[in-house]
């Protein structure tokens, strides 16, 4: 096998990033992938019958995030506004509202006043025990769970604080044909001057020392580099040692493997569901929420699988539902029909529509267990109270040999994003570039 580079390890948003920067540059690369497809958390499915397109990983573009936005312009690829209402089932009753949360505003305040972290049930014990703010706590937690991730007795207040004073709710988009062709084009880019990607590689070994690796895969098979970039997901470089996806070093980096460990990383189900119509838009259900769910993106409530969206602004008959953080991982070796039965079952007592009518309605399905996943083993990273620091310890290069990234090393606000994803692998491509 040939001698390239770089080796780059990992297929996903990072791992190609970073490819099509050190690509651009001159480099020579090799990147060596588990799946038998790149994109690693982003994969859209499309069928000439069913899910003609539908995001089972990463959908959406969270707001006007630059990285993001000038690769899609600079590839050509479009994208569109994902205008939608948000709405709220708690309680028997719908409501919408742009903030479901009494005082939310006091929370956030609080959040930007603090100085020393702590992880957020700590705050909210600390600063919000009074009985009045249960419900806000409640939500808090509820947010930190399913939106986040996370473990709220993990994740840190002061990150929380920093992403929530950080949304933008008015600039949301989505890929006009998915989230595969951002992929696709930096794919493209690296191929089109003879770099290689090799899919069904699982490395197991990375034997390194100073301007040289050597990686081995399941098969035996093994390739050499002066450098390498591990863009694997935090899950993976977290697994214990009998894991498929496990990975060792030798000699071995006992300070970077235990900053890894002091990085969260939460736990997620996605639940595709195609109905032969939008249900939702019949007038039975608008007898029964009291307005028209014409115009609904997002369903939040206390059920099951507590989170539904729609293709707002598309008029298409797909619920796309989200469980995610300890109830989750929780559920992470619950089989795909029995993570279906819960997801109507759920629809089923916010709509009172019976299941079995439902699933008669039903013309496919999915589920993405990223959690059970052994390429993945989670959703994507959260901040404790100890990130910060390991980060800095894995943004240093080990002996300019081999270097980190992914979504996990992003600093700023957008943590658990493409962008958090394409930033890091720009951000290690011009470390090396620059050496």
């Amino acid at each position: 096998m040939k001698k390239t580079d770089v080796l780059v390890i990992g297929a996903g948003a990072s791992g190609l990033m970073a490819a099509y920067n050190l690509t651009r540059a001159g480099k020579t690369v090799t990147i060596l992938e588990a799946r038998n497809r790149i994109g690693g958390r982003i994969h859209t499915i499309t069928n000439e019958l069913f899910f003609q397109q539908a995001e089972l990983g990463a959908e959406f573009v969270h707001g006007n995030l630059p990285v993001t936005l000038q690769l899609l312009n600079e590839a050509g690829i479009k994208y569109e506004h994902a205008g939608f209402e948000m709405w709220q089932y708690d309680n028997g009753r719908f409501t919408q509202n742009g903030e479901f949360i009494e005082g939310w505003d006091e929370l956030i305040e609080k959040l930007s006043e603090l100085t020393t972290d702590m992880p957020i049930t700590e705050f909210l014990d600390t600063y919000f025990a009074d009985e009045r703010y249960a419900p806000l706590r409640k939500s808090a937690i509820r947010f930190v769970s399913g939106y986040d991730t996370a473990i709220p007795a993990k994740a840190s207040a002061k990150a929380l604080g920093n992403e929530w004073q950080n949304e933008d709710d008015e600039h949301q988009y989505r890929l006009t044909h998915g989230y595969c062709g951002m992929i696709k084009y930096l794919a493209d880019t690296c191929k089109s001057v003879g770099n290689q990607i090799v899919l069904g590689s699982i490395v197991k070994n990375i034997h390194w020392e100073k301007g040289r690796v050597t990686a081995t895969t399941a098969d035996g098979i093994v390739y050499t580099a002066d450098k390498a970039v591990i863009a694997l997901p935090l899950g993976v470089l977290q697994a214990k040692d009998n894991a498929q996806s496990a990975i060792t070093f030798t000699p071995e980096i006992p300070e970077q493997l235990n900053a890894i460990k002091q990085i969260g990383f939460g736990a997620i189900i996605k639940v595709l569901l195609e109905f032969d119509h939008a249900f939702w838009h019949d007038d039975a259900i608008t007898k029964l929420v009291g307005a028209e769910l014409k115009n609904m993106g997002f369903l939040l409530s206390s059920e099951a699988v507590p989170t539904w969206w729609t293709q707002s602004p598309y008029d298409t008959p797909i619920l796309t539902g989200w469980l995610g953080g300890p109830a989750a991982f929780d559920r992470k070796d619950t089989s795909n029909e029995d993570m279906l039965q819960l997801a109507l079952t759920s629809l089923s007592r916010i709509f009172k529509i019976a299941p079995d009518i439902l699933k008669s309605k039903l013309i496919a399905w999915n589920i993405a267990n990223w959690t059970a996943d052994p390429f993945t083993l989670g959703s994507y990273a959260y901040d404790t109270v100890d990130s910060a620091e390991a980060r800095q310890i894995l943004f240093k290069p080990i002996d300019h040999t081999l270097f980190f990234c992914g979504e996990y090393l992003y600093d700023g606000p957008k943590m658990g994003t493409v962008e958090a994803a394409l930033s890091s692998g720009k951000k290690v491509a011009r470390l090396i570039v620059g050496e």
